[in-house]
């Protein structure tokens, strides 16, 4: 018999992440955007989470599925590691992005609920904010990452909802906490992509609804075409 987490599985695509060079990040974002990149610190710890899940009471059939996400995040890492040594980094955002990385490991809620929130209402506002105000690379590795996280999203809410766990109001302020920091430096704008307050609506609307209406357009718009980049910002897939 076929599960959901089989189904989920099945639609998982093989890339490999390639150095990237740096180009134009939007006028505007560039502050958010090394904040959002020094987050890539919580990818690591996101695998661990299942990794600790994987070893207590979780629901046979995702297991696979399960032990499979926790290697996209090693996978993440280096594709924002790449994009880290391409474009730089800010020193004070990463000695902050490693302050909120000791908070999500040291909160009391299950692993797997902790994984849940940061990839359905974390990494889901970063990575669109990646692909609307990035350079090439970054937008290409979004989109990359984006997939996979579409999957993992998938499968620890399913766990969650099968297990009877949900997140703690502790949790969901560390949550706007982080999100709040990352966007902060937008302030207001006109331009939605470019407001603090849009982005921040996003988190919540993704966190309590499973889904985010402004965020629809970045399905389609400013995804690179192959023409815009130089070979080396190109991933490889199997």
């Amino acid at each position: 018999m076929t599960t959901p987490y089989d189904k989920l599985l099945a639609r998982k695509r093989t890339w490999t992440p390639v150095q990237t060079k740096a180009g134009k990040l939007r006028e505007g974002a560039e502050l958010s955007i090394y904040r959002a990149l020094a987050l890539r610190q919580l990818e690591l710890p996101v695998g661990e989470f299942i990794k600790d899940a994987c070893s207590k009471e979780i629901p046979e059939a995702s297991r696979t599925l399960l032990e499979s996400n926790v290697v996209d995040e090693v996978k993440h890492d280096l594709a924002l590691s790449f994009i880290a040594n391409a474009i730089g980094t800010n020193p004070e955002a990463e000695a902050t992005a490693t302050q909120l990385r000791e908070a999500w490991d040291s909160h009391p809620d299950h692993t797997v609920v902790k994984a849940m929130v940061l990839e359905r209402s974390v990494f889901f506002v970063i990575l669109p904010f990646f692909r609307f105000n990035g350079d090439a690379g970054l937008r290409t590795v979004s989109a990359d990452i984006s997939r996979d996280e579409q999957i993992h999203v998938a499968a620890n809410t399913l766990v969650c909802r099968e297990l009877g766990y949900s997140f703690s109001k502790s949790l969901d302020d560390l949550r706007k906490e982080t999100v709040r920091w990352i966007m902060e430096p937008l302030g207001k704008s006109d331009d939605k992509y470019l407001d603090t307050d849009f982005w921040m609506s996003q988190s919540d609307s993704l966190l309590y609804q499973g889904k985010a209406e402004g965020l629809t357009e970045t399905k389609r718009a400013r995804m690179p075409a192959f023409f815009e980049h130089s070979n080396s910002n190109l991933p490889q897939y199997a």
